[in-house]
């Protein structure tokens, strides 16, 4: 299967083009978040106020890095378990948020909220986080240094492998592949 390349930010004629099982190649910026940078951007919204990045076409991966080694930019930077981010997401998702990665799936309501405002949801290989960390070029915390690993960061990446999980159209990469192998 071709890898299809993908730059961001996100647009809605990409995101048409999305399929579950399709592998994808992403270019460009991506930003990090785990539950407790979600907790504070959907805080920040209950109150009216601005957020520290402009989520409209952005990616976020879910993930925690590790500190860089001497002449990396970053340490390993595999994908953490995306349920945790469920209870988010859909008002992330409503405020412009079009791509997330990750590994396992996720909740109906962030899959209905992908399809009412079109997004995705990829998921990146987990156990090869020494890997993927090859494909970030910079790293800087953007929002929340007082995280730790759990800021907020924008990377710039090249060549990051992932998978499409589930697609704008309510696709379920996990529901299709079980199936393939149900006795019903």
């Amino acid at each position: 299967m071709t890898r299809i390349r993908l730059n961001t930010p996100l647009t809605e004629e990409v995101l048409r083009n999305l399929r579950i099982g399709q592998q994808v190649s992403i270019h460009g910026v991506i930003y990090t978040g785990r539950d407790a940078a979600h907790k504070k951007l959907v805080e920040l919204m209950d109150q009216g106020r601005e957020l520290p990045l402009d989520l409209t076409g952005q990616v976020i991966y879910y993930v925690g890095p590790s500190p860089a080694p001497p002449g990396r930019v970053i340490g390993s930077a595999g994908p953490t378990t995306a349920g945790r981010m469920d209870a988010y997401a859909p008002r992330l998702i409503e405020r412009g948020l079009k791509g997330m990665i990750g590994k396992g799936a996720r909740s109906q309501a962030v899959i209905e909220a992908m399809k009412k405002h079109g997004a995705v949801y990829f998921a990146a290989i987990g156990g090869a986080a020494a890997l993927i960390s090859k494909c970030i070029q910079e790293a800087e915390i953007v929002a929340y240094p007082e995280l730790g690993p759990e800021a907020i960061y924008r990377l710039v990446v090249k060549d990051f492998p992932a998978i499409v999980v589930n697609d704008a159209f309510g696709g379920d990469l996990y529901q299709e592949g079980r199936k393939l192998y149900s006795r019903e």
